[in-house]
């Protein structure tokens, strides 16, 4: 049977089951043995199965999309919500909101009640699917989109994304050229893929302008305000504190901001800081951030309507997309005491 070719029928009778068995597989339906799911899904992967979805098909769901982030609750989150909310909107879909507790990867479960439920497609934000839900999903024509991937995606899965590299280039290169030569660099988690990006744009810009980089100055958390205190902590105590600090995310630096106060330390007479994201409270700190502009509400508007086109079976123009950054210059930085 060729790829692609097949029946339910044919994949029932080649595994062994019935037609109802398959059928209940491809709904996402719990009520089938593991180990017999487990030859189903193979069957269905190896002919690369598509099932036929009408628009009265439960498969899609018309007016709901899933959204899937690894973590929520930060303003970081709301701009690209309200970002899916713009491309939505027009076409009358819905956005279903799901958590993964920090995890950059769904728990199966979740994958067979959505297939279970219907739904016009899935957003995953800093996530990822394995190779069979991948699978899963395409066998059921569910599309999916990866926004600001976590890793490297493989070939043919949709991505969005903006040039982290880019971004960390120039708000290091902002730091040097005001006089600083001892910058921290604060980033996200060092398995996360834009966090990489970052610290590589760093490390490039110091290697432009001839200066070592210090590994001691490098840190590693998450992108959260806890981590920007905790890591500014420790680096502005060293007897060779750093002048400046560059921190991977716009909460980072507000850690950051408040770990300087604690130590005595003016912005930007005692130290420099500069962010990343431009979120709104940026512009109105006191004093106000200097940080990369990341068009979050752009790449989940742009995310959200090559879903859609995939949803209503439109071919992409591209299937990896990324956005520019841009260095917002305010209150935070100045050249080095």
């Amino acid at each position: 049977m060729a790829r692609g070719r097949a029946t339910i029928a044919t994949i029932a009778q080649e595994v062994g089951v019935s037609v109802p068995t398959v059928s209940r597989v491809l709904n996402g339906r719990s009520d089938v043995a593991p180990e017999t799911r487990s030859r189903v899904e193979a069957a269905l992967a190896r002919y690369d199965y598509r099932k036929p979805v009408g628009a009265d098909s439960p498969t899609r769901t018309r007016g709901l999309l899933d959204l899937v982030f690894h973590e929520f609750g930060s303003t970081w989150a709301q701009e690209i919500i309200v970002g899916v909310e713009r491309a939505a909107a027009p076409h009358r879909v819905g956005v279903v909101l799901t958590e993964l507790g920090g995890s950059h990867r769904p728990p199966q479960e979740w994958i067979d009640s959505i297939t279970a439920r219907g739904t016009r497609g899935v957003l995953l934000v800093l996530s990822r699917l394995d190779d069979t839900q991948r699978r899963q999903l395409r066998a059921r024509s569910i599309p999916f989109v990866v926004l600001d991937t976590d890793g490297e995606t493989p070939a043919g899965v949709p991505t969005v994304g903006s040039n982290n590299w880019s971004g960390g280039l120039a708000a290091t290169r902002h730091l040097i050229e005001l006089g600083h030569t001892r910058i921290g660099m604060i980033s996200g988690p060092e398995d996360v893929l834009c966090s990489r990006a970052r610290v590589d744009g760093f490390r490039s810009a110091h290697a432009e302008a001839g200066l070592d980089v210090v590994p001691e100055l490098i840190r590693w958390g998450s992108f959260e305000v806890p981590a920007g205190h905790e890591h500014g902590i420790e680096l502005l105590r060293r007897s060779d504190r750093p002048t400046a600090v560059f921190a991977g995310s716009d909460a980072q630096a507000l850690g950051v901001l408040r770990a300087a106060h604690e130590l005595g330390l003016r912005v930007p007479d005692d130290l420099s800081v500069v962010g990343y994201d431009d979120l709104p409270l940026a512009g109105w700190l006191a004093p106000a951030l200097t940080t990369v502009r990341q068009p979050l509400a752009e790449m989940a508007s742009l995310a959200t309507e090559m879903l859609i086109d995939l949803s209503d079976d439109r071919p992409l123009a591209s299937q990896k997309v990324e956005l520019g950054t841009e260095l917002i210059i305010r209150e935070s930085t100045a050249p080095p005491r």
